[in-house]
This record gives structure tokens, sequence and C-alpha cells, in this order.
């Protein structure tokens, strides 16, 4: 129970099997990491970044956490995005969320569900936001999978709404926000036809001035 001999094995395994495939991986990947993408995706054990796009470590910066939220309030996620954009200089942040997503449901049950429910009234806002457009789809099933969306819109929208990405704008950062969803049921990205690349792109309100 204090080791777990079964996953150490399987770390042996493919460390040998990255070496085979190219013996000096692991010496350069010490010595730098120079990505070009940040991840901003759910907890969801199901979604593993770097594995439904194909790429190898060191390629992905990755930030996860329930239902792939932005709030304004969250240091945890705003400290990872301001590193992978000021430090890392990214060139795009993806926020991936995937339909049949747990925190969606559990934002539209309206159950008790502990500390998680005050995570989960981000989420109730853009239900609320988007309410009559959700409940007009026909099955639950679809107005789980819509809601799970227009969350992700929401969030590349809350992503541009920050001074980091705002500055990096100003600076003449190339940096551009993208929307995607994943579907557990076939292993394929959907774009959602979101990319924000400037601060024209968002509401004035949230423009900062230059």
């Amino acid at each position: 129970m204090r080791v777990l001999k079964k996953l150490f094995d399987s770390n042996k395994q493919w460390a040998e099997q990255i070496k085979r495939a190219d013996p000096e991986f692991f010496a350069k990947l010490s010595k730098q990491q120079n990505p070009e993408y940040l991840w901003i995706g759910c907890s969801d054990s199901r979604v593993p970044a770097t594995e439904i796009v194909g790429m190898m470590p060191g390629e992905i910066f990755v930030h996860r956490n329930i239902a792939n939220v932005v709030v304004h309030t969250d240091l945890n996620c705003l400290s990872v995005i301001q590193y992978a954009v000021d430090e890392l200089k990214i060139k795009h942040i993806i926020v991936c969320g995937h339909y049949d997503c747990g925190g969606v449901k559990a934002a539209m049950d309206n159950r008790e569900h502990g500390l998680i429910d005050n995570w989960l009234r981000n989420i109730k806002d853009v239900y609320r936001i988007h309410q009559e457009e959700i409940e007009a789809a026909a099955t639950r099933e679809e107005q789980i999978n819509r809601l799970c969306e227009l969350n992700v819109v929401e969030q590349v929208f809350n992503i541009c709404h920050t001074t980091i990405v705002q500055n990096a704008w100003k600076s003449g950062q190339p940096l551009a926000v993208h929307g995607w969803i994943y579907s557990i049921e076939d292993g394929i990205l959907k774009d959602l036809n979101v990319c924000i690349a400037n601060r024209d792109e968002i509401s004035r309100i949230h423009r900062m001035k230059w």
C-alpha cells in the first residue's frame, strides 16, 4: 500500500521506450522547457492534455482544474498564465473542456456537493447568462453538452480580460486564446470557433487603456 509498485514499473517501461526512440531525449528535456502552448483543461483523468494531441513532454505547459474554469480570484491559475505568458513566451492558450463533464453536470443538478459548490458557482453563472439557449436544447444530455461548450467560451473571454494577456498584446507579443472541446466517446477534439488574438476582439468594458 505504501509503495505503488505498478506505477514505478510503468514509469521505467515508459522511460526506456522514450530512450530507445531518442537516446538524448531526457538530456535535452532537462536543460530547458520551451513550449508554445498553455493548456487549461479539466482535471478529469480521461482528458490527458499531451496524449490527445499527440505531443511529448516539454511541448505543452498545463493547468487543470474542475471544469476548466478561469476565475479572476484564482491565484493558482493566474500564476500559471502569468508564468506561461511572461516567462515562457507561449504563443497560444488553449481552453479545452469536454462533453459530459462531471463538474458541469454537478452545477446543473441543484444538489449540495460540499466545498466544491463554491467553485461550481462559476459554472452556474455561465448557465444563468445563457439559460434560454441551454434550456432550448431538446434533451438533458444536449443541455449539459451545450453548457460544456459555453463554459469553454466564457473562460476564453475571462483569460482575455486579464491584465496579463492584455499587457502581452500591448507589448506586441503574439498571443492567441482558443476554445476547444473534447469528446471522450471518440477521442476527437472540436474547435468551438472562438479564437481571440487582440484586445479589439473583446468587449470595450474589459479593454485596458493603452
